[in-house]
């Protein structure tokens, strides 16, 4: 796999969004980070709600392919071998 580039910032104020679900019920299930993307917490809101949580914390949203990588390298470390590069 390859490392993509994540817009990282040095400022731990900087929030990230990592989309998980729309769902049916209009919720939205997404990760919420600050400072690095690679430490998150599982939220669900309302679909209103959470595009005026976006608004309100200026969030970075990340791509599929940035998760895609940041769930290889938690894998990495629940599974066995921390040091892979793939």
């Amino acid at each position: 796999m390859a490392v993509l580039a994540f817009p990282r910032s040095t400022d731990p104020s900087t929030c990230y969004v990592r989309l998980r679900q729309l769902r049916s019920d209009g919720f939205v299930e997404f990760d919420f980070s600050m400072g690095d993307p690679d430490l998150s917490v599982d939220l669900i809101l309302p679909q209103a709600a959470y595009e005026e949580f976006c608004l309100t914390h200026r969030v970075r949203h990340l791509t599929p392919e940035q998760g895609a990588v940041i769930d290889a390298d938690q894998a990495k470390w629940r599974y066995g071998q921390p040091g892979l590069t793939e």
